[in-house]
């Protein structure tokens, strides 16, 4: 089943950072607009940031502006998730989207699923 493969969760302490990575097999990250979301317990699930296909363009939920940075590295077939100072409030397990509708970047993160691919996700604590 191609599904894009989520990885780089795990513990970190206030003001930490980690790395997430999604990736790929048997499908093109490249074509496809491509976004992070988390979902925390009882909340509801959140476009977190997400990256368009079609312009490059990139999109932060105001909750994470200036702390995370979404990147893609086409030679690698891999999406990352750069988030630094974390904070308590970041935990949540953090799922990627690829879709290959050319959705601008804000429109992916804000219009919720379905979308042609979703990850298993990866848990990412923040506590002291």
């Amino acid at each position: 089943q191609l599904q894009p493969v989520e990885s780089g969760g795990g513990s970190v302490q206030p003001g930490g950072s980690l790395r997430l990575s999604c990736a790929a097999s048997g499908f093109t990250l490249d074509y496809y607009t491509i976004g992070w979301f988390r979902q925390a317990p009882g909340k509801e699930r959140e476009g977190v940031s997400c990256i368009s296909s079609r312009d490059g363009s990139t999109y932060y939920a105001d909750s994470v502006k200036g702390r995370f940075t979404i990147s893609r590295n086409n030679a690698k077939n891999t999406v990352y998730l750069q988030m630094n100072s974390l904070k308590p409030e970041d935990t949540a397990v953090y799922y990627c989207a690829a879709d290959l509708r050319g959705f601008a970047a804000q429109a992916m993160c804000r219009m919720g699923p379905p979308y042609d691919y979703w990850g298993q996700g990866t848990q990412v604590t923040v506590s002291s």
